[in-house]
């Protein structure tokens, strides 16, 4: 070997023990190095309802985090993740080791899709399920649910139904409440419009079932009245089904929820189980 090849060589040596050298005191650093606080950030409307920001650092406190001399390597991020994210009013969250020390914790808070009434009482889900109790600290503008719901039958089932209204202008004004009938499973869409329901029975084909009561809509209740019919049916593939109203409209009852404020119009009185007296309507031709 030259005498070249011989520096090269000893240096190469020098150069590798220093590099696990500052390796070591690194990690004896980082080790060493305290939590000295938490930075919580909310994503999206932090006021949507309740403090999130409040209660994750109320929470973390009590978890004892920052935890004064304890090192902040040895911080286990994934359990406190895991924590926080069970919480009903979280979306997800993220928690990370800052190089000053300070560990990040970014909170979205659940984003709702549906507020769900049933005898079991009230609450928002989001699109995966998670539910998040409704209560006078907790509100949000977002379509209300009527029925009964569970791990066979889920609340999410009516997804593509309540996606399909809110992408239709049209629809999105006029669709106030979806109930689900008990036994049938048979889905309801309320109208604003006082005097009659929609059966459209599942979520396949909505598409169709709307167009055929758009016909309805803009060819026969005009004349026929707006109240004529309690439930005008699209559950059966290309067809109206319409039930005549045999008893007067109610005036409308109001419910109150557990908090005490107005929420939505009773339904009941305008469902019927059977059309004992129905006209069959031929979808039109446009």
């Amino acid at each position: 070997m030259t005498k070249t090849g011989v520096i090269r060589c000893l240096l190469s040596v020098i150069l590798a023990v220093y590099l696990g050298f500052a390796l070591v005191l690194a990690d004896d650093m980082s080790a060493r190095e305290k939590c000295v606080g938490v930075d919580v950030v909310v994503n999206g409307d932090a006021n949507a309802g309740r403090d999130v920001r409040a209660e994750v650092e109320r929470l973390l406190r009590g978890w004892g985090i920052p935890g004064g001399e304890k090192p902040l390597a040895r911080v286990n991020t994934q359990w406190i993740e895991d924590r926080l994210r069970r919480l009903q009013f979280t979306e997800d969250v993220e928690v990370e080791r800052l190089p000053d020390g300070r560990l990040r914790v970014t909170v979205t808070p659940m984003i709702p899709v549906a507020r769900v009434f049933s005898a079991r009482g009230s609450y928002y889900v989001n699109r995966e399920g998670k539910r998040a109790k409704a209560d006078i600290t907790y509100r949000r503008d977002v379509p209300l649910l009527f029925g009964e719901f569970d791990s066979v039958h889920p609340a999410t089932e009516l997804l593509p139904v309540i996606d399909y209204v809110g992408a239709h202008e049209r629809w999105s004004h006029l669709i106030s409440q979806y109930r689900v009938l008990p036994g049938s499973r048979d889905i309801i869409l309320v109208p604003m419009i006082r005097g009659h329901v929609i059966n459209i029975g599942d979520t396949a084909d909505l598409a169709s079932k709307l167009a055929r009561v758009e016909a309805i809509y803009d060819k026969v209740l005009p004349l026929k009245g707006w109240e004529f019919y309690d439930t005008i049916s699209v559950k059966w593939g290309g067809q109206v089904v319409a039930s005549r109203r045999e008893k007067p409209l109610p005036e409308p009852a109001i419910l109150f929820d557990q908090e005490g404020e107005a929420e939505v119009e009773d339904v009941n009185s305008m469902l019927v189980a059977t059309a004992t007296d129905t006209c069959a309507v031929k979808q039109p031709r446009f």
